[in-house]
């Protein structure tokens, strides 16, 4: 009787599709892991993949993390969930090392790799940090200021304001 549930005809938006899929990285490779990415695979069964970019990406979040990315990603989950500013040890692609204060907004994956998305307080601006970067992430006690996910694209380009 219990396997005669049908599914739910409704379809996941992208906002909920990632908050799920930021719960789940952080699980590693933990005694549900497997069975809760399988129920997320489950609901992208619905897309079709038509390019490597949507591919890859659909392949990035049903994998699990490493067990240290994983910790680091709980980290960030908590400071989104309650509002805090974390402080990030990061390593950028040309092998600096900078330490900054950031106010988390969301997480996104973006074909290989985790991003976490944030206004970065060093650099005024709104920065995306790939989770296999970050070197350390600590929790403080500094709130957050509010930002709206969804103004916060660092994949596209701005359009300039003509002077």
């Amino acid at each position: 009787m219990a396997n005669d549930v049908k599914p739910d005809a409704h379809t996941l938006t992208t906002a909920e599709i990632a908050a799920l899929a930021l719960s789940l990285a952080h699980l590693g490779t933990g005694p549900q892991a497997h069975t809760a990415r399988q129920g997320l695979r489950h609901a992208f069964e619905h897309l079709q993949p038509g390019d490597q970019v949507v591919a890859s990406t659909l392949a990035t979040l049903t994998a699990p993390l490493t067990a240290e990315t994983a910790s680091r990603a709980r980290l960030v989950a908590d400071a989104i969930t309650g509002g805090l500013v974390v402080r990030l040890h990061y390593r950028d692609a040309a092998d600096r090392v900078t330490v900054r204060e950031v106010d988390p907004v969301t997480c996104l994956v973006h074909r290989d790799y985790w991003y976490l998305v944030g206004m970065c307080r060093l650099r005024h601006g709104i920065r995306a940090f790939r989770f296999d970067r970050l070197i350390a992430v600590e929790p403080t006690t500094v709130p957050a200021r509010p930002h709206v996910a969804e103004r916060f694209l660092p994949f596209q380009r701005r359009k300039r304001m003509a002077a």
